[in-house]
């Protein structure tokens, strides 16, 4: 077997999923726009979740990161790099790079705050004088991707610091009067499964976008998911170069998407309505307003367009919505409907 195959786990291709196309699109704008602030995917137990989101990180082309520094800083993009980058620009020191894979970074249900945010080790501080930091998940994760399965099932005091870092772009980690900060961006994508608990509200809120999905019934799309699974076990490498093609395909959209995004408009009418609809559903707070409008932007990037059309906000609204309504007991319409019936009438 070729040496360059056994050097990496080979990974399950993401054109060779089938169905979920929820999930796939949600995923997809994240990463052109990880603003939209990620993506939380509820569905049932072996419907993929996983392995859909190993695969759009291995898709992903490598980043630039600075040799020396231990939060990938970004080399010339001020946002995106660490303290000690910056400072030694100032000083006019010289950098040197190289490339890794977009970082993918599990984190494990029985994690603590120090394996999320890193520890500093106060001896050594006070000994040496140096900040010794020992770099947790939110830094090891930072321009990339950080993945919580059964984020339901997490203790909640994680969930709000993952939840603002996210939102922040930064974790600070402080002790003994000694304090450490580093960038810490990334798509936060959390699954679960509805029986063992939905999340609270206001926690469900911050995730920018919200997939369903669910066990396929269709048999024989069944029969095909089951068949590119077993063509995968059986042989990864010829599954992978099957599929090569796609992949390099969605990889050069992707990137044209990224660049397309900061060229494209929403019209102020389409803003309004969007708002209108957020107003009708008694949406609490403006993220619904904030995340839609950046998501369809992101989709119409998607779409190699510079203006975005009443169709690109239909495709999206759902995703950014469905997990901001307030939920009644009694009501027997899926809060998905519920969205959908208003963008008919408002976009009609």
């Amino acid at each position: 077997m070729n040496k360059v195959q056994n050097q990496t786990r080979p990974v399950f291709p993401f054109t060779a999923i089938v169905g979920q196309e929820e999930m796939k699109l949600a995923l997809i704008l994240n990463v052109i726009d990880p603003k939209i602030g990620g993506v939380m995917i509820m569905g049932d137990r072996g419907t993929g979740k996983s392995t859909t989101i190993r695969a759009i990180a291995d898709l992903l082309p490598e980043i630039e990161v600075v040799s020396d520094d231990m939060f990938n800083s970004h080399a010339s993009d001020y946002d995106l790099m660490s303290d000690f980058v910056k400072e030694r620009i100032q000083e006019g020191g010289n950098l040197s790079t190289h490339f890794i894979k977009v970082p993918m970074i599990d984190l494990p249900l029985g994690a603590t705050e120090d394996r999320l945010c890193g520890t500093i080790d106060i001896e050594r501080a006070l000994n040496e004088g140096i900040k010794a930091f020992e770099p947790g998940l939110l830094a090891k994760s930072h321009r990339g991707i950080l993945y919580v399965d059964e984020v339901n099932l997490l203790d909640d005091h994680l969930v709000d610091i993952l939840l603002d870092s996210a939102a922040s772009g930064w974790n600070t980690v402080e002790r003994e009067g000694i304090s450490v900060r580093h960038p810490s961006r990334f798509v936060l994508v959390g699954s679960g499964n509805p029986e063992e608990g939905e999340l609270r509200p206001q926690l469900l809120d911050r995730f920018g976008m919200h997939a369903e999905i669910r066990t396929v019934k269709d048999p024989s799309l069944r029969v095909k998911i089951v068949e590119q699974r077993a063509n995968f076990d059986q042989d990864p490498y010829l599954c992978i170069k099957d599929h090569e093609k796609e992949q390099i395909q969605l990889k050069e959209n992707i990137i044209l998407s990224q660049r397309q995004l900061p060229k494209v408009n929403i019209d102020y009418d389409l803003k309004v309505k969007i708002s209108q609809i957020c107003g009708i559903l008694n949406v609490d707070g403006l993220r619904g307003d904030i995340v839609t409008n950046r998501a369809t932007k992101a989709f119409a990037a998607y779409q190699g367009k510079e203006e975005v059309d009443i169709e690109d906000i239909k495709q999206v609204i759902t995703l950014c919505l469905r997990h901001r309504l307030r939920k009644d007991p009694l009501d027997t319409i899926d809060s998905g409907t519920r969205v959908s019936q208003v963008v008919e009438d408002i976009l009609s």
